[in-house]
């Protein structure tokens, strides 16, 4: 397999990792960040955003994860689960079609920054970025000293 490569982070807003396997939602995520100012890398599966982060010499650092949960392959849950254990700086936020009270309050629990339903507007989509960025930019001071 090819070894993917990360260019450097261009914005000062952040990075952004996006994973839904619907390509339209992606793309729509991608277009929507951009514009408002963040570098994005998309992954159409958990299996895909976990191959990014681990991508050997250069690893893909992100300063949030927006993650579906039902995918094929490694589904967002099992990819949280691995974001949640090996990048616990990262914040997590769920963008999925499928609302479910239970799932929510379990992934809160599990540290999951927030749960959104799909469609998400764009302001609360930014604002819930916005925070997660900001989110990261705190945690990963407490976890490298």
């Amino acid at each position: 397999m090819e070894q993917q490569t990360y260019p450097a982070l261009k914005s000062r807003l952040g990075r952004v990792l996006v994973v839904d396997d619907e390509a339209n939602v992606r793309r729509l995520i991608t277009i929507t960040l951009t514009k408002s100012g963040y570098d994005v890398v998309e992954a159409e599966d958990g299996g895909q955003a976990i191959a990014a982060l681990n991508a050997g010499d250069n690893p893909l650092m992100v300063d949030a994860i927006l993650c579906d949960i039902r995918m094929p392959r490694i589904n967002g849950l099992e990819a949280i689960d691995y974001f949640r254990s090996q990048y616990p700086s990262v914040p997590v936020v769920v963008l999925t079609g499928y609302p479910d009270v239970e799932l929510a309050v379990g992934l809160m629990k599990k540290g999951v920054l927030d749960y959104l339903v799909k469609p998400v507007s764009k302001e609360e989509l930014l604002t819930v970025i916005q925070q997660a960025v900001q989110e990261h930019r705190i945690l990963k001071d407490q976890f490298v000293t």
